[in-house]
């Protein structure tokens, strides 16, 4: 068989064959544009998963805690702010630093309360420890009693 090309025919095989090598790289550039995005969310992805598994496993711990309930000789430590209770903490080392982040110094020493009231204190730690007998946390250190005047 024998077919004969025409000027004209040449020239639209050459014009489809540029369109097609235009879309070809229009696709390659597109593709490895969707490469590039791909790579970012299986990143983003990846970093996600952990996170889920750090709070997954932090969430099993908190439960198992819970569901021991309290030890006897456990402590807290509560951190009043004038004389109001502020926050609750599991050590006292914890509770120090928060004071540090409103405004207490760092290096503050801390020293037992005397008599005063707990509101004359800007910031005051009470730790309170664990007794199974009362159900429930007593303070670590009660206040001296005071005398009483005598009878009239």
């Amino acid at each position: 068989m024998i077919r004969i090309v025409t000027r004209s025919r040449l020239a639209q095989l050459e014009e489809d064959a540029r369109t097609a090598t235009d879309c070809a790289e229009r696709a390659e550039a597109a593709t490895t544009e969707v490469g590039v995005i791909l790579a970012q969310a299986m990143r983003e992805l990846s970093a996600a998963q952990q996170e889920l598994l750090l709070k997954d496993i932090e969430i099993r711990r908190l439960r198992e805690e819970q569901s021991r309930g309290p030890v006897e000789g456990e402590t807290l430590t509560v951190l009043l702010h004038h004389g109001e209770p502020h926050t609750i903490y599991a050590s006292r080392a914890d509770a120090y630093a928060d004071t540090a982040t409103h405004g207490a110094p760092p290096d503050q020493v801390w020293q037992r309360c005397d008599e005063r009231p707990a509101a004359s204190f800007k910031w005051r730690c009470e730790a309170f420890i664990y007794n199974p007998a009362s159900n429930g946390f007593r303070r670590l250190h009660l206040p001296a009693p005071k005398t009483l005047g005598e009878a009239a």
